[in-house]
């Protein structure tokens, strides 16, 4: 693994909170495409570098397996997967269940405070999309998901629904530097926030559902442009 790569030294966690730690930081590079398919991840390297012993790396490399993120090597190494359509698959059939069926509550609960949320969110992701921030946007997109999970009522949703869709946030991830991607995005995003925001879980869920699908879309245009990220078909 990269030097540059692994979770920040000057952060160490406490040994209680190393493995959730070492976990999000390192599916946080996973998906955000700074951890590359194929590459290794030492556990003495990371073991080293944190100051931790091997039983919350492997703690953090279990879930990372359980999530299809890595893949384990018996007395070779453990290896940052490659993007698995089976897993894109089911990552999406498990995010249009969760999402699409929130977005129908929030749109008959919206009221005037969540609204201006959303609409403080949209203008910031006009903003991002402006000076092509893509950190800074993907941020404000998972904000604005987890806004309309979490309007719902039912906050619990979010956490399931963040694990379940690693695979499709690398695709997405990927797909963010493709010219007019993003404004595209901000235009699905306000198609759904008027939705809600006019009360009619009907168009809500068809505007969010046209919109989770749009990065399937784009699969073999991805593919095309990084072979190396994807399982031979």
């Amino acid at each position: 693994m990269r030097g540059g790569d692994a979770p920040d030294a000057g952060r160490r966690p406490g040994r209680a909170s190393a493995g959730p730690y070492l976990y999000a930081a390192l599916r946080d590079q996973i998906v955000r495409a700074e951890l590359a398919p194929g590459e290794r991840l030492s556990e003495a390297e990371l073991g080293e570098r944190l100051g931790v012993s091997r039983t919350p790396i492997r703690e953090a490399l279990g879930r990372l397996r359980d999530d299809r993120l890595v893949e384990v090597r018996p007395q070779i190494g453990t290896f940052v997967s490659r993007i698995s359509p089976a897993a894109v698959s089911d990552a999406q059939f498990i995010r249009e269940a969760l999402e699409c069926t929130a977005v129908r509550v929030s749109a008959e609960l919206a009221d005037d405070e969540s609204m201006a949320q959303m609409e403080e969110n949209l203008r910031a992701q006009e903003r991002a999309t402006e000076r092509i921030d893509i950190d800074a946007w993907q941020l404000l997109d998972d904000t604005f998901h987890r806004q309309i999970c979490d309007l719902s009522g039912h906050p619990a949703v979010w956490p399931v629904n963040e694990r379940a869709k690693s695979h499709l946030i690398r695709l997405r991830r990927l797909s963010l530097s493709m010219p007019d991607y993003l404004p595209t995005m901000v235009e699905a995003h306000r198609a759904v926030a008027d939705a809600v925001g006019n009360h009619d879980p009907d168009s809500a869920e068809a505007a969010l559902r046209e919109h989770l699908r749009a990065v399937l879309r784009e699969v073999p245009r991805i593919r095309e442009q990084h072979p190396d990220y994807f399982e031979e078909p």
